[in-house]
């Protein structure tokens, strides 16, 4: 069934037959093409199709969940091809191995690269060798540029030529003498439209190397960036998102669409043992009751109705005992006392740190995703094959789960990707794509499932609690910096059990058994002090919960970082430093930091602040995945106006310069900070649940102290020209905002914060 949607807008791809891709690169393989030309289309290499009417559609193989991906792949090849915007169409694609996510691989390599028919290959081969085979395009990390932005230049630079090569040989002059710009390939006065050279041209052998124009500057100069100046490449889903035009997997209407509500059993009482079937049966407009071990659903003509029944069945289940978290914080602050696995050393450390130590511990409270859409899919089984409307972060591992679960090899399955409704890395479990296939099998008919928020609390795992001991020895003299470093973080291994459930359909039991115990670098990413500090030892104590852990927006460098600047406050404190002269005498080595550090103080005429409001800064270093050198990464620097306030706490203002590298798109990386500083400022006020009876609370948005627009506070943004690669922006402002608040919140109160959220130690 063709959705209701239009060329030019988000349109959904099917991962059903069509031509073969051959990358540009030189990769022994065929691959399906992801991307398949239509009525009066022609394929350029499977990532762009241009059309008679000279529509250049770009394949976008990444989920688009508010960060701007369908905007910035397809600026790219706007801007490499010579196409006019207003010509660019974007459709997402399913996974296929044309399109692997290397960089993304290559990180999380330790989560698979037990696989036996892998183990022997080198590292970079490896990488290269899983994603492509697995096809693996998942979307998280910031890696999409790092992973897509080379091969969509070298695709649309190919076509660009190809173009030309068709007109200059209808003008009888050499193809490399030929402009391409706006939609238009010229030479002197002469000009000819992409549509009308399309067709032959893609019949054309591509140049190879493919002719790259000279690297893309920056949308605009950083700088010009006031509201006077318009965008050159606007969003292309924010239309249909303002009109509500855009179609979500709760959107999807199919023939005969029925709709299931689902209950699953409180964290620790799984099995489903008993229900009030008699209650449901004259439900108007029931279709049936599909149980499973782990959980019941009802399914109805409307899904107001699938709730009503579901809530009449009024399930129970059973198990070794109902989770409850009260005493999570006594059980990992006393673990971070213990011994830990060391991740990093460097120096001598142990020596450095036995005697007249400064330390602190801090803990972090298991945080919600808290997106705006739950989990939802539609799908539909017939003739042997099942197809899945979802959005996932982890497409291929959700397409071959599902199938998996109803008997189906991953070829039969049919994934057609939307965009979600927000996320925060919980699109990467793959629970409810598992679900809607079993219930659509038993029913028999095309099923959207749709979790209610409170299960979504609940079976989506929240981000690790952890605790983190700091130890730190201060050097001699005047400026008493720290000469030693200890972090020991006590937290599950909790990338580790993502990767069993991702990679190995593992259950979170499961997965939590086969991660326990172990070390997990991942989880510690982020410790490493940006600071010039000679002997410095990162250590993990494993830690065994009862909670399934997962990743969140900003990663683990998010409590890393907190617990890192909260500290680096208090040793300033400690030697009668200001807190600015204190850092700057420290990051000598780093002058990307310096700079965005110096500039935040300025903007936010640090030392300045008065009459009960506190001033806090925090700085955060994130280094680009293979990237062993740290030349790459991000760059922010986070000054906090902040003061006590009748809710706990007030945020009026926050300044963040940053230094992302090259600027693909000014707008979108803006987006990308003041959503990441306001993230940031949620997991500061709320964002958090307690466990008790397996149950999260709470488990409605309005209760988890996320802040609303009256909680907003002015926001400052400025980036740093620099030439360095770029960066992904989205996970900067999440880590450095609670840090910077709660440095503010020590100012305003002389109180110091070393728990997050940070409401409940306000008062």
């Amino acid at each position: 069934m063709q959705l209701p949607l239009s060329r030019r807008a988000i349109l959904t791809g099917a991962a059903v037959g069509g031509g073969l891709f051959v990358g540009w690169y030189l990769w022994p393989r065929h691959y399906s093409a992801p991307l398949i030309a239509g009525e009066d289309e022609y394929g350029f290499g499977g990532w762009l199709t241009i059309g008679k009417d000279g529509v250049v559609t770009v394949a976008v193989p990444q989920l688009e969940m508010g960060q701007g991906v369908t905007t910035l792949l397809p600026q790219i090849v706007a801007v490499e091809l010579g196409a006019d915007w207003r010509q660019i169409a974007v459709q997402p694609v399913p996974p296929s191995g044309a399109q692997p996510n290397i960089p993304l691989a290559a990180k999380w390599a330790p989560l698979w690269s037990s696989i036996p028919s892998l183990a022997d290959e080198p590292g970079d081969m490896l990488a290269g060798r899983f994603a492509r085979d697995h096809a693996f395009s998942a979307t998280a990390d910031g890696t999409t540029l790092a992973a897509y932005e080379q091969p969509v230049r070298e695709a649309a630079a190919a076509a660009r030529a190809m173009l030309a090569m068709v007109a200059a040989k209808r003008w009888g002059t050499d193809w490399e003498q030929c402009e391409v710009e706006g939609g238009l390939v010229q030479f002197g006065k002469r000009t000819l439209r992409f549509g009308d050279l399309a067709e032959e041209a893609a019949t054309m052998r591509a140049p190879d190397p493919a002719p790259l124009r000279p690297d893309p500057p920056a949308e605009r100069p950083v700088g010009e960036d006031d509201d006077s100046v318009d965008t050159l490449f606007p969003r292309l889903d924010l239309p249909s998102k303002i009109d509500g035009s855009m179609i979500f997997a709760g959107d999807v209407r199919l023939p005969d669409l029925v709709f299931a509500a689902i209950a699953h059993g409180p964290i620790g009482m799984q099995e489903l043992v008993g229900y009030d079937a008699k209650t449901v049966k004259k439900i108007r407009g029931l279709v049936g009751v599909v149980k499973h071990k782990r959980w019941i659903a009802a399914v109805a003509s409307n899904s107001w109705q699938a709730q009503k029944a579901l809530k009449a069945l009024r399930p129970r289940f059973s198990g070794p005992g109902a989770v409850g978290t009260e005493k999570l914080e006594q059980v990992l602050t006393t673990a971070a006392r213990g011994e830990g696995e060391t991740i990093l050393s460097f120096g001598d450390p142990d020596s450095q740190l036995q005697q007249g130590a400064a330390g602190a511990t801090y803990y972090i409270a298991p945080a919600l995703h808290a997106a705006i859409e739950t989990a939802s899919a539609t799908a539909r089984l017939s003739d042997g094959r099942l197809e899945l409307w979802i959005a996932s972060q982890a497409p291929e591992a959700a397409r071959a789960a599902a199938g998996e679960a109803v008997g189906l090899s991953p070829d039969k399955v049919v994934l057609y990707p939307l965009e979600a409704g927000g996320s925060f890395d919980a699109r990467l479990e793959k629970q409810h794509a598992i679900e809607v296939a079993q219930i659509a099998k038993a029913i028999g008919k095309p099923v959207q499932l749709t979790w209610s928020r409170a299960e979504e609390s609940r079976m989506v795992p929240p981000r690790t609690p952890v605790a983190i001991a700091l130890t730190a020895s201060l050097g001699q003299g005047d400026s008493l910096t720290p000469s030693a470093w200890r972090a020991r973080l006590a937290c599950p291994a909790t990338v580790r059990e993502f990767g069993e459930r991702l990679f190995d359909n593992a259950t979170p039991e499961a997965a939590m058994e086969r991660a326990a115990g172990k070390a997990d670098p991942l989880a510690c990413e982020g410790a490493l002090p940006p600071y010039a500090i000679p002997n410095v030892a990162i250590e993990h104590v494993p830690v065994t919960l009862s909670l399934p852990t997962a990743r969140l927006r900003g990663n683990a460098a998010a409590y890393t970082a907190f617990a890192t600047e909260c500290f680096i406050d208090e040793l300033a404190a400690r030697a009668a430093r200001n807190p600015l002269l204190y850092r700057m005498e420290m990051l000598g080595q780093q002058p990307r930091l310096v700079e965005v550090l110096r500039r935040a103080a300025q903007i936010g005429e640090w030392g300045a602040g008065d009459g009960g409001t506190g001033e806090g800064m925090a700085v955060v270093r994130m280094d680009a995945v293979g990237d062993p050198q740290r030349a790459g990464g991000g760059r922010i620097a986070c000054i906090a106006e902040a003061r006590a306030g009748g809710s706990g706490f007030e945020v009026e203002r926050l300044i963040a310069v940053v230094d992302i590298g090259r600027i693909v798109n000014l707008d979108l990386a803006r987006q990308q900070i003041e959503g990441g500083l306001m993230f940031g400022l949620a997991l500061a006020r709320g964002s958090s649940a307690v466990w008790h009876r397996g149950m999260p609370s709470p488990a409605r948005l309005g209760a988890m102290g996320l802040p609303g627009l009256a909680d907003t506070p002015d926001m400052t943004i400025e980036f740093v020209s620099s030439d360095a690669p770029p960066f992904d922006p989205g996970e900067l402002g999440v880590a450095v905002a609670p840090p910077a608040i709660a440095n503010a919140l020590y100012a305003a109160t002389g109180k110091r914060f070393r728990r997050l959220p940070l409401m409940e130690t306000v008062a």
